[in-house]
């Protein structure tokens, strides 16, 4: 009988020990290797394609794969680039983003679940030229080990949003400018 106490208490002490406890990470952007660009269709003819050139992103993860993550991102609505300085003024006047009143753009995701190896679905909250509406995103994720020996994962984050959701543009039918807007982020973060 205390053979198999004894069995039985190092069995249990096995079973514990073999789950291993995750803590919760902080992954942060590297920016020297993201980029948000968005695209928007001009006439029904050509896309134009433009980014903004300052913004900052965390995740932050509570187990061994992105499952369950929450993203926060901020982006400063006046550093939309497009290529064109007169495009990118009127862009940012009133007329679209009005970015003296509204001067960042925000989203922090609600929702991080896989849907592959390594693909995932993203919904959370776009903050957008004062407007907040949930929007859903889809995610491609790689994995590795950077430079410093430290991990590292790569992010493509594709969707698209309709302008007039978020009071864009108002002013400019479908007709001079497309409803959706694509967005496409690719990020390198590095878990601190």
């Amino acid at each position: 009988m205390k053979k198999l106490s004894l069995l039985a208490a190092v069995a249990f002490t096995a079973v514990l020990f073999s789950f291993k406890t995750i803590a919760p990470a902080t992954w942060t952007v590297d920016k020297a290797h993201s980029k948000l660009t968005f695209t928007i269709t001009h006439m029904g003819i050509s896309d134009v394609e433009g980014s903004f050139k300052s913004f900052d992103a965390t995740i932050t993860t509570s187990g061994d794969d992105f499952s369950n993550a929450v993203i926060d991102f901020t982006a400063d609505a006046g550093s939309l680039n497009t290529d064109n300085d007169a495009r990118d003024k009127h862009v940012k006047s009133d007329a679209f983003l009005d970015v003296a009143k509204y001067p960042t753009l925000t989203f922090k995701s609600t929702s991080f679940k896989k849907t592959g190896a390594n693909t995932y679905t993203i919904v959370g909250n776009l903050t957008l030229h004062g407007v907040t509406k949930p929007v859903t995103l889809n995610a491609v994720v790689r994995t590795g080990t950077g430079m410093n020996k430290k991990p590292v994962a790569g992010f493509k984050i594709a969707g698209s949003l309709n302008r007039k959701d978020f009071g864009v543009g108002a002013g400019f039918g479908s007709a001079m400018l497309s409803d959706d807007i694509t967005i496409v982020a690719n990020g390198e973060f590095g878990q601190n």
